[in-house]
């Protein structure tokens, strides 16, 4: 069992940045796929981007490709999300997920976790 809190979240102006954190309780978060999902509202959670175990993998979505960078450290058993050039449709509760997968594979279906955070409000305005 694992237990997920978010910060970091807040207000910004479009172009602007902000980094997300996610602290894990529990042990063995080493062993985790970590994750990063967002739901806008009236709309369904939508995959933004995986990380591996060590985090020499990740998966991201093509609408953050090239604006957002995901890493962990374990040692911390923390996952950032370091958010530039934010657009207004970035705008989002964004959530932390953690993935039990014997054999590390990333995953950008919300079913495939196994834990989630509560979220935390990202706004960013034109």
């Amino acid at each position: 069992q694992v237990q997920l809190v978010e910060s970091g979240g807040g207000l910004v102006q479009a172009g602007g940045s902000l980094r997300l954190s996610c602290a894990a309780s529990g042990r063995a978060f080493s062993s985790y796929v970590m994750g990063w999902f967002r739901q806008a509202p009236g709309k369904e959670r939508e995959f933004v981007v995986a990380i591996s175990w060590s985090g020499g993998s990740t998966y991201y979505a093509d609408s953050v490709k090239g604006r957002f960078t995901i890493s962990r450290d374990n040692a911390k058993n923390t996952v950032y999300l370091q958010m530039n050039s934010l657009k207004p449709e970035d705008t989002a509760v964004y959530y932390c997920a953690a993935r039990v997968s014997p054999l590390g594979l990333l995953d950008s279906r919300a079913g495939a976790y196994d834990y989630w955070g509560q979220g935390t409000q990202v706004t960013v305005s034109s």
